[in-house]
């Protein structure tokens, strides 16, 4: 009878083994919980037999028994149950300890942190690797932009996508600062609409009928523009805590950078209805491309403006920007890129201004008064001339059967770099 269960007691539903006893008309269970081994006997009801109850065991079934018995599992019920409980919340513990004090390590050894940047760090580990993919979403897309150009940002990010990498307040810098700004932004909250932060999700507000004239009402998942722009706010600004002309321009070309991306956000919706009518549609805000805002912003860079920072009487401190003329108080505009300090040549190679040279630079001779044209990129060094043959099949045929036929054709090509 090993691994017979009861069907009238509940209790003796969690023994695990039963004895025969007194030949054959009693059975007991060992209890799992008594501390020492107990016998628990009744009667076994099966199949319509009764077995009688034996005298000798009869003093065992009394109600005082079963309720001592009763009591002490419920004892131990709890108590096992209050011990697993307690395991887990140590060891939840000890795993959210380890995970601050790698954070911690971790954020205090990436360079270019500035200290309020650490803190946010630590605090959200998850959100850091978002920031720096958004940073050098930011470093690609200016390299993009300024690949023709003497300065073509290819010195940013060598040694980290976080931290000051132009010391010069120019309109390089300016570009630099609203890009990565709005990468960060926009990265920030692509994650949020993927469900890949913990604390952020689609944007809950874009829910119900927009408009009932408008006859659309919103659905889907709308991304949450306002918390990645208030997110990159927070971190990215967070370096900027002098009180000087520098701090104030970068504040304003990291706006300038969100902005950018706010004022580009999309309505895109879908029609449901039967055979293809449009009788209800179910719209959504999305994220532009990013490519979008580089080109925006890279003409936002071509017509950049010269500012100035107006210092207040007591404390000498500049407070404000204004446009960079005479007799003139005049505040630039919050959706203009702006810069303190004129751009140098980006001829010779500078760490302060972040030039690499021109030497070594592909141009083209055929361009005149182009960024690309060999008489700007060399900056008046003059070009070297570099001819390549490329030789390939082409004008290929296919014979029946079976074999194809191929001639070989040839070019040379120049190739012009600056001295």
């Amino acid at each position: 009878m090993k691994g017979q269960i009861c069907s009238t007691c509940a209790l003796c539903a969690l023994d695990t083994s039963w004895t025969h006893l007194d030949g054959g008309s009693t059975y007991a269970a060992k209890s799992v919980f008594a501390g020492k081994p107990g016998y628990f006997k009744r009667t076994l009801i099966a199949d319509r037999l009764t077995i009688p109850f034996e005298s000798s065991v009869s003093r065992y079934l009394g109600a005082k028994r079963d309720r001592a018995i009763m009591s002490r599992r419920s004892r131990r019920w709890i108590f096992h149950i209050f011990l697993c409980l307690g395991i887990i919340y140590l060891k939840m513990g000890g795993f959210s300890t380890v995970l601050a004090l790698g954070a911690s390590i971790i954020c205090s050894k990436i360079p270019g942190l500035a200290p309020r940047q650490r803190i946010i760090c630590q605090s959200r580990p998850d959100a850091l690797i978002v920031i720096g993919q958004g940073a050098q979403m930011g470093i690609n897309e200016c390299q993009f932009q300024f690949k023709h150009g003497r300065w073509n940002c290819s010195a940013l990010g060598e040694r980290t996508v976080f931290g000051k990498e132009l010391r010069v307040g120019s309109k390089e810098a300016a570009f630099t600062y609203a890009i990565i700004a709005a990468g960060v932004a926009h990265a920030i909250t692509a994650a949020c609409t993927q469900g890949n932060l913990s604390d952020c999700s689609c944007d809950k507000d874009k829910q119900g009928f927009h408009g009932h004239a408008d006859g659309w009402k919103w659905g889907g998942c709308s991304a949450d523009i306002h918390h990645g722009l208030g997110f990159s706010k927070v971190f990215m600004d967070a370096r900027e805590i002098k009180h000087s002309a520098r701090t104030l321009m970068n504040l304003h070309n990291n706006e300038v950078g969100r902005k950018v991306l706010e004022r580009s956000m999309r309505l895109e919706c879908k029609c449901h209805g039967v055979s293809g009518s449009c009788t209800t549609r179910t719209c959504w805000m999305t994220l532009p491309k990013f490519r979008e805002l580089g080109y925006i912003l890279k003409d936002k860079y071509s017509h950049a403006v010269h500012v100035e920072p107006v210092k207040a009487t007591r404390h000498k401190r500049p407070t404000f920007l204004k446009i960079k003329k005479p007799y003139s108080y005049r505040k630039p505009m919050d959706t203009d890129l702006v810069y303190i300090e004129k751009s140098p040549s980006y001829c010779e190679a500078d760490p302060v201004t972040g030039s690499v040279g021109t030497q070594g630079r592909v141009c083209n001779k055929t361009l005149v008064h182009h960024p690309n044209g060999c008489e700007l990129m060399c900056c008046g060094r003059g070009y070297n001339t570099h001819q390549y043959s490329r030789v390939w099949q082409c004008h290929c045929k296919f014979f029946w059967c079976c074999y194809v036929k191929c001639n070989t054709c040839s070019e040379r090509t120049e190739v012009y770099t600056c001295k």
